[in-house]
């Protein structure tokens, strides 16, 4: 459990609570155990207070007690409630961090007064975690800058597993419905409503921001139905923010603290829940971490479908937590993490108004780059990358890294294949343009009909057109495609025949592709970020019909 972390100082707690106040007793109760604890060690017990709950924190262990209240969100007001969350709280967190979670134990009120276990008739009752340090908490290595891009990867492959194994929700459950975002929607702008600091946010309409949320269920309804009807709805973690995410001494990437109190905050859209990640790593100023969490999250599914609610997921994450910053401030101390409602409203304001839909694509022969400059693009952009070598062999049920050679009888790389697979990347390219996002087609677009497909999707959009022209020398390509087979990890399958082959079918690009072209050139490296700013000025025009009349007949 976390230690350090709006840490109380000793005897904060009041020991003579006012008559009939459950808070200010169960507070009471917490300062006699703590004292307890104390008695049992040499080195201080530290109390950690959260908006819900206090955590005891001895040397080896952490035992977390709910407060008694009653919310708008969550009810803990009896010792039946309490005791069932903490059962919940076991079995739900035991899913992704097992080696932390110990028990559920008893508080009795014995005649030296409370303690965990013993005799006497129980009184409360805690969860009982093994602790970890604080600066395992994402929370706390974002504000060191010790997030690392492998860390934000395997975070990600791992909630992909994660997702991939929790319970379905039945259809007629009705989670992740339009009418259950309804109501946990009106729920949270009520919150939000009733605290001061929502309407002394600067620079925030919170009047607009509150009418969009209000309005975007009902909008996506069929967003919604769809998702349910896909099994995309299933028992996930719900409260997936960075101070809830840990980076373990094994090097073990995880997350801990799911939300067990309200069944609809955790049977939700999987997107939905990795939403949380995202959102937070914007929050913490860590845009392109989010990026490429989000990218690689997107590419261990393959769920791209989920895209049009993306923009509501994440700013209704950032009001939850621009809520429990408010609710930690009324009780007179910091929310987990550290930052105030203000950031996060204005982050949710920017979410909800965002969108710049544009289109680019790589061209170029194998080893030319393509897919760092896709990588560069989506983390400086803020762009979903879908690329050809992974969607290819997900048609053929195979995982990004695993070969195709004697799985697949004819292999994959036929000119159905081929077609299919381009058909597979215009779909999504089109959901993620619809959904106001800017997209990167990583592929190698070497047929001027395959480029012009993308060129009229994003005419027909009315958004900018970028073709990342990628080359290198061929003794330079024939190289790196030699170290990439030697080192391993990369989806893409080329070798040096596959080179030959594709160098003697490769189309030019024509007139009007070059005038929509960024070059990329092995032999005169331009900084990834005048890249991002070419393709962030490309204006949206019409290509040349010509083109496209030529390409028909290609």
């Amino acid at each position: 459990m976390r230690s350090g972390i709006a840490a109380s100082a000793v005897g904060s707690v009041p020991h003579d609570p006012p008559a009939g106040d459950p808070v200010a007793a169960a507070a009471a109760r917490v300062a006699a155990l703590r004292a307890v604890l104390q008695a049992l060690q040499a080195e201080p017990v530290e109390l950690v207070e959260t908006h819900l709950s206090w955590v005891l924190l001895s040397t080896d262990h952490a035992y977390k007690l709910k407060k008694p209240l009653q919310l708008r969100f969550v009810d803990f007001s009896t010792l039946a409630l309490r005791m069932r969350c903490c059962r919940e709280e076991l079995r739900l967190n035991r899913r992704l961090a097992p080696g932390l979670y110990l028990g559920v134990v008893e508080v009795r009120d014995g005649a030296a007064g409370p303690a965990f276990g013993g005799d006497g008739p129980v009184c409360d009752v805690a969860v009982k975690m093994r602790r970890f340090p604080a600066d395992a908490l994402w929370s706390a290595r974002a504000a060191a800058g010790r997030i690392t891009p492998d860390d934000v990867d395997r975070l990600a492959l791992r909630l992909a597993a994660f997702h991939r194994r929790c319970a379905v929700a039945a259809i007629g459950s009705g989670h992740g419905s339009a009418a259950v975002h309804e109501r946990v929607t009106q729920r949270l702008v009520d919150g939000l409503d009733a605290c001061a600091g929502t309407h002394a946010a600067p620079g925030v309409d919170w009047p607009a921001l509150r009418g969009w949320m209000r309005d975007r269920p009902a909008a996506l309804a069929p967003v919604f139905d769809a998702r349910r009807c896909d099994g995309r709805v299933r028992e996930c973690h719900g409260d997936l923010h960075l101070a809830n995410l840990l980076a373990l001494q094994d090097g073990e990437i995880t997350a801990f603290d799911a939300v067990e109190f309200d069944p609809e905050l955790r049977w939700i859209d999987v997107l939905n829940d990795a939403a949380f990640v995202v959102m937070d790593l914007f929050a913490h100023r860590l845009d392109a971490l989010a990026a490429r969490f989000l990218n690689a999250y997107l590419e261990a599914t393959g769920d791209y479908d989920g895209l049009p609610a993306l923009r509501f997921y994440l700013t209704s994450r950032a009001l939850v937590r621009a809520q429990v910053a408010e609710l930690a401030a009324a009780q007179g101390h910091l929310a987990t993490g550290g930052r105030g409602s203000a950031a996060y409203l204005a982050l949710a304001a920017r979410l909800a108004s965002s969108s710049d839909p544009r289109l680019a694509i790589t061209h170029g022969l194998p080893g030319s780059g393509k897919t760092v400059v896709a990588q560069r693009m989506l983390e400086l952009v803020g762009a979903v990358r879908v690329r050809s070598d992974v969607e290819r062999k997900r048609m053929f049920g195979l995982g990004a890294l695993q070969s195709s050679r004697g799985r697949v009888e004819g292999g994959i790389y036929d000119a159905a294949s081929t077609a299919r697979t381009y058909a597979r990347l215009h779909d999504v390219a089109r959901t993620v343009l619809d959904a106001g996002w800017p997209v990167i087609v990583d592929a190698a677009f070497l047929r001027v009909a395959e480029r012009a497909q993308f060129a009229a999707l994003a005419e027909a959009r009315h958004v900018p057109f970028t073709i990342f022209d990628c080359h290198a020398p061929l003794a330079t390509l024939a190289q790196r495609l030699a170290q990439r087979a030697a080192q391993g990890g990369d989806a893409s399958e080329a070798d040096a025949a596959v080179l030959a082959t594709l160098r003697e079918v490769a189309q030019p690009l024509t007139a009007s592709e070059r005038a929509a072209a960024i070059e990329v050139n092995a032999q005169a490296p331009v900084p990834p970020v005048a890249l991002a700013r070419g393709w962030l000025a490309a204006p949206a025009c019409a290509q040349n019909r010509s083109d496209h009349a030529d390409a028909a007949a290609c």
